[in-house]
């Protein structure tokens, strides 16, 4: 009779100090529950075993969870570290049920498991340990283990804001006495045990779709702003001083200096456009093309990125499908990269703009506007957008046809930049080369919008080619995150010293097949290992890369979080299918220059809003995404179908110093013949046949005719000119 009068007593004292500390942490916090319905319908349903996982920012992430979801009489399993704080053990104590547990050692999550068993809802962190990086850590099997063990119902809660309060363990950021914090509930779903020969491999599937299930946790908050609206939110976060831009001029320019290139590009080139124009952008790697860009985005208007390595031909086809009437550059940039006669030759025109001719226009009025009014309230100045509104033109490389533009919106790229941060983890600590140039998505997405909008240090490089140069950069600004295409790549490491590279902890390798002599000469000559992604300029544009966390050589890694895709197999194709996609990342559509200035939406046969890659790839059994080849680049020689990427393949490993490219032209005897372009002197066929016979290839993928060139002709992102290769076969 006295323990129950104690239990009582003690009951009634939790449930006091938990009105108290709710209604507080409400005030001070700003907490916001969002899927509250669900948490109640999780907790209401008490014959169910419900384990909560949740993601880890902070030594707050366990009581806000016990405050805010209806769960009833919840037990907190808890990292050891958090235990070993008298502060922290006393108001868990307080506040609830725990269980302090070392994640690395299974025989402590068979008490979870009896936990769970009893009926009693559980509270974990998969990721046992608080973040030090602000993105997702390691995923521990255990707690997937546990789950699928015990056929348990998972609720994912997603914390938001924890990181940035004195409570988290992140270093260098900024942080408030009392951010506000949101907690939303997804919705209810179950972890399978997987189907595997043993159990360590059971539990290693189980451990990696929990930590999918977690990436996926990371793109909860949908992207309910414009780009203009998020460098308005990383300055907030970030502090306007903080110095994050650097370009070939040598200046730091601080998210303050960055805003006021902004407004001020932005309100100047209002006056010559209207809102939803598309504004051609002949601009390179430089602070003020990033100012204007986001200058043109906070007066909604649609800044089109021209390709100047594009030629006349590529850059009236731009202008032409994107109906663009006034076209921004420089004349320091016209001069220096010799562009005066393409500019002359553009047709359809009413307008060339100098960013020097801008500059001067900017009278009293306007400096007084800046100065006292919008460098201190940006957003009122922001003209009223949709996240759904289009934010950029870009146009494909037109390696294999005419340039098409691609509209992609707000929302695309910054879930883009939100799927990318869910799986790799750049911080504030880190140093981005970006020698790619924005007109490329690539150069665009990952290069420069994803470190101006998160925090990290950007050195913008204006040429990709100046293959000396930027291995020296990269040493000299102590750069850290680096990408480019393997072309590009590959010279780079023919020239660096061994140690010019030292800093670097991602280099990302896109746009382009990535080399085998390429990749293991990163290893060998820097240590570094090479994560080879996949996109396309429709999906904004990553859709699948390696991570370190997740790498399997040969492949361009597994889909990132959010993105659905079907297969749909080809005639005379046995492996694989064309990849069709869907998800928050893709394209709002074409302009082509069959219709200029009409948008058309994304189909495919998989349905509206799907897109199609026109690749042909397999996804293995841990869904790591191999591409076999693209749909035009087969060739049908004596009826069987031939990969024309198999065959540059082949010709690598008869001659690994040179360069190749194959392209098929019409044979009136079997349908198609192959040619093969080379930079290796000394390559016949008596060479590719012995390679072909050794790595078991049939004679069909032997190029009937091999063309000898001084060098491969490239487009400005690094890619061949397969366009260029078909017209000189034609020729012949």
């Amino acid at each position: 009779m006295i323990m129950t009068n104690k239990n009582t007593r003690e009951s009634v004292l939790r449930v006091f100090l938990h009105a108290i500390v709710r209604t507080l942490a409400r005030l001070l916090f700003r907490v916001r529950v969002q899927g509250m319905e669900r948490a109640m319908a999780a907790g209401a349903a008490r014959d169910r075993r419900l384990l909560v996982i949740a993601n880890h920012e902070s030594f707050l992430d366990g009581i806000l969870l016990g405050l805010f979801l209806p769960l009833g009489n919840p037990v907190f399993v808890v990292h050891t570290e958090v235990v070993k704080r008298r502060f922290w053990r006393f108001w868990l104590a307080l506040m609830a049920d725990y269980l302090a547990v070392d994640p690395g050692n299974p025989m402590a999550m068979k008490r979870v498991i009896r936990l769970i068993e009893s009926g009693r809802p559980v509270v974990i962190f998969p990721e046992g340990r608080i973040t030090r990086t602000g993105s997702l850590m390691k995923v521990y099997d255990g707690p997937a283990f546990v789950a699928a063990k015990t056929g348990a119902t998972l609720l994912p809660v997603r914390l938001d804001g924890p990181s940035r309060s004195y409570f988290s363990r992140l270093h260098g950021r900024p942080r408030k006495l009392f951010p506000r914090i949101t907690l939303t509930v997804l919705p209810l779903t179950a972890l399978p045990m997987p189907d595997a020969p043993t159990a360590r491999a059971r539990r290693r599937k189980a451990g990696e779709a929990l930590r999918r299930l977690m990436q996926e946790m990371a793109l909860a908050r949908p992207q309910q702003r414009t780009l203009y609206g998020a460098l308005c939110d990383a300055i907030e976060l970030h502090g306007r001083d903080r110095h994050m831009v650097e370009d070939i001029r040598q200046v730091e320019y601080s998210y303050q200096d960055l805003l006021k290139a902004a407004l001020s590009l932005g309100r100047l080139t209002g006056r010559l456009t209207r809102p939803d124009e598309r504004v051609g952008l002949l601009l390179p790697n430089m602070m003020p093309a990033v100012g204007l860009f986001l200058g043109l985005s906070a007066q909604k208007r649609v800044p089109a990125m021209l390709n100047y390595s594009a030629g006349v031909d590529g850059m009236q086809a731009a202008c032409a499908a994107a109906d663009i009437r006034l076209v921004i550059t420089s004349r320091a940039f016209v001069e220096q990269a010799k562009l005066a006669d393409k500019l002359a030759a553009l047709q359809g025109l009413e307008r060339i703009v100098y960013l020097e001719d801008l500059r001067a226009e900017m009278g009293f009025f306007d400096k007084l506007w800046l100065m006292a009014w919008a460098l201190w309230h940006p957003r009122a100045v922001e003209v009223a957008a949709s996240p759904e509104d289009a934010a950029v033109v870009l146009f494909t490389s037109g390696s294999e046809g005419k340039p098409k533009g691609v509209v992609l919106s707000h929302r695309a790229i910054l879930a883009n930049i939100a799927q990318i941060r869910a799986i790799i983890d750049f911080s504030i600590d880190d140093r981005v080369l970006n020698v790619l140039p924005i007109f490329h998505s690539f150069g665009l997405t990952a290069g420069t919008l994803l470190p101006v909008l998160t925090g990290a240090s950007l050195f913008l490089y204006p040429s990709p080619l100046h293959y000396r140069v930027i291995p020296e950069l990269a040493y000299d600004r102590g750069c850290t995150v680096m990408f480019g295409t393997s072309t590009f790549l590959g010279n780079y490491a023919r020239f660096a010293h061994p140690y010019d590279f030292y800093r670097l902890r991602y280099v990302v390798a896109g746009a382009e097949k990535l080399a085998d002599a390429v990749r293991d000469q990163w290893f060998e000559k820097f240590g570094i290992r090479i994560l080879e992604g996949y996109g396309a300029t429709e999906t904004a544009p990553v859709i699948s890369v390696n991570t370190p966390m997740a790498y399997r050589r040969g492949t361009v890694g597994q889909l990132l979080p959010g993105i659905e895709y079907r297969l749909r197999s080809v005639p005379g194709i046995e492996r694989g299918g064309v990849l069709h996609l869907r998800g928050p990342n893709v394209m709002s559509g074409y302009l082509k220059v069959d219709r200029p200035g009409v948008l058309q939406a994304p189909e495919s046969d998989a349905g509206a809003g799907w897109y199609d890659t026109g690749d042909i790839v397999e996804l293995d059994d841990d869904g790591f995404v191999h591409i076999l080849g693209r749909v035009k680049r087969f060739a049908k020689v004596a009826g069987e179908m031939v990969s024309l990427e198999a065959v540059e393949k082949l010709a690598f490993a008869a001659a690994p110093e040179g360069q190749h490219a194959v392209i098929a032209r019409p044979d009136p005897g079997k349908g198609e013949t192959l040619v093969l372009f080379t930079t290796a002197a000394g390559l016949d066929r008596a060479a590719l046949q012995r390679t072909a016979r050794e790595r078991g290839l049939p004679e069909l993928a032997v190029p009937r005719k091999i063309v000898c060139i001084e060098a491969l002709p490239l487009l400005g992102t690094g890619k061949t000119d397969y366009v260029k290769l078909q017209g000189l076969v034609e020729e012949d």
